[in-house]
């Protein structure tokens, strides 16, 4: 047996992830690599907007952080479907390693520019579009790994334990590459190109990781894509917990806009942009904590939908701190962030937990992969939404009605998707067929 299923008795109380030796190797790797991105995501929004002030005002500089999100974007797009199946029928350690390769060359690529002085809006774009076809090839490999690492009564905390990792890479990430790009230019990606190696050493150490084939007849590869188009669609409870992430934050997402608020709203420079972005990380961070020790058990899908909503408040919040006396902006703003962050952890744990679980393990690539679009969709095309919306009306007020857009969002999700609400428990959740991902009749 594979899976690490046999080796907690269900007598016995669930055991902690971290007693298991591949999952803290695969928490290892995946620390080094989200400290490695977001150090340098955090440098690469800075360049671009740098860059672009050089030679265009506020509103045509913005905009060019939308396209950096765009460019990252379309290869998700593209190919995360093929990149689901990949991961269902490869070993999927074998390809996160594969595509911590290709993000450490765009490390080395960034490093070399900046030191030779040849950093350029085409450069970064074409890095950025990289870095997409990175995280397509990784998400839903990386995304379908801890069911096979851990039981599935640990599963609840194994999530909440990897979010809080992925947030302390969030929170640390940026604060490494602001204050050391202050200090020297290129040395954020020299940090990254070093974080991604170990993150390689750190996947190589875990066992191999051979799919599992439920079926004895294979499908055709586009046949056994479009099963997995089949399961998210028949499936309302996953439907609507990945389309409801993919609208609010599609929508209340303001991290491309920072740079724009740490140069010419807050005046703070390199080192203020990195403590703003670290601190939705913190609130995040803060929240997987204490879901790693206690996870929520009780009344999960409508929490997702508060957390959510709270997620659109703490939005506007932030979006209105450009109209504050400068004395309390910053404040306020890093204020709402945090909660920001903490609302958003809320609705990521029951998101990210009800998919895995909900999921059978010979689907879970090609379900990650979909959810990977939806989370690339919300995040780097959220990115480009903002920017190019920032340049039509400003940033500020793109900030406020985005935030308001994602409340009016879980308010309409709350009607389309009942299942949401309906989902009471981790561990009471429905038997259901794998192809069609309907519930079966006991």
């Amino acid at each position: 047996m594979t899976s690490a299923a046999a080796a907690s008795p269900a007598s016995l109380p669930p055991a902690h992830p971290l007693r298991f030796r591949d999952y803290r190797h695969y928490i290892m790797a995946r620390l080094f690599t989200t400290l490695g991105q977001f150090s340098m995501m955090i440098v690469i929004g800075w360049q671009t907007y740098s860059t672009a002030r050089l030679t265009m005002d506020t509103h045509a500089a913005a905009a060019q952080l939308g396209f950096i999100g765009l460019a990252q974007f379309i290869p998700v797009f593209l190919l995360s479907p093929i990149t689901g199946w990949i991961a269902d029928h490869f070993d999927r350690r074998r390809v996160v390693i594969l595509a911590v390769a290709l993000q450490w060359l765009s490390a080395t690529i960034l490093c070399y520019a900046t030191m030779n002085d040849r950093i350029s809006l085409p450069v970064l774009f074409g890095v950025a579009a990289l870095l997409g076809v990175a995280r397509c090839v990784s998400g839903p490999a990386l995304g379908s790994m801890v069911p096979r690492l851990v039981p599935r009564e640990s599963m609840p905390r194994a999530v909440a334990f990897g979010s809080m990792i992925w947030q302390c890479g969030m929170i640390v990430g940026p604060a490494l590459g602001g204050y050391i790009f202050s200090l020297l230019a290129w040395g954020p990606y020299l940090l990254a190109a070093v974080l991604f190696a170990i993150a390689i050493v750190g996947m190589l150490l875990i066992k191999p990781l051979p799919p599992i084939h439920a079926r004895a007849v294979e499908r055709r590869p586009l046949r056994q894509i479009w099963d997995g188009v089949s399961y998210v669609r028949g499936n309302k409870l996953v439907l609507g917990a990945i389309t409801l992430d993919l609208m609010a934050v599609l929508l209340a997402g303001s991290t491309a806009l920072l740079p724009v608020y740490a140069r010419d709203i807050f005046h703070v420079g390199a080192q203020g942009l990195g403590e703003l972005a670290a601190a939705p990380g913190i609130g995040a961070a803060v929240t997987a904590l204490i879901f790693g020790w206690r996870p929520p058990q009780e009344n999960v899908g409508n929490k997702m939908l508060i957390g959510v909503a709270c997620f659109g408040v703490a939005t506007v919040v932030f979006g209105l701190t450009a109209f504050m006396p400068s004395s309390i902006a910053r404040w306020v703003a890093m204020g709402a962030l945090f909660c920001g962050g903490i609302a958003d952890m809320f609705s990521v744990f029951v998101r990210q937990t009800l998919i895995q679980i909900y999921t059978p393990d010979e689907m879970r690539g090609r379900v990650a992969s979909f959810s990977l679009i939806a989370i690339s969709a919300s995040n780097e095309l959220g990115e480009a939404e903002s920017g190019f919306l920032a340049a039509l009306i400003g940033p500020a007020t793109a900030v406020v009605a985005g935030g308001l857009g994602a409340i009016v969002t879980v308010a309409i999700w709350a009607r389309l998707f009942p299942q949401i609400g309906a989902a009471r428990r981790f561990d009471t959740v429905p038997d259901h067929d794998a192809s069609t991902g309907q519930e079966k009749v006991q």
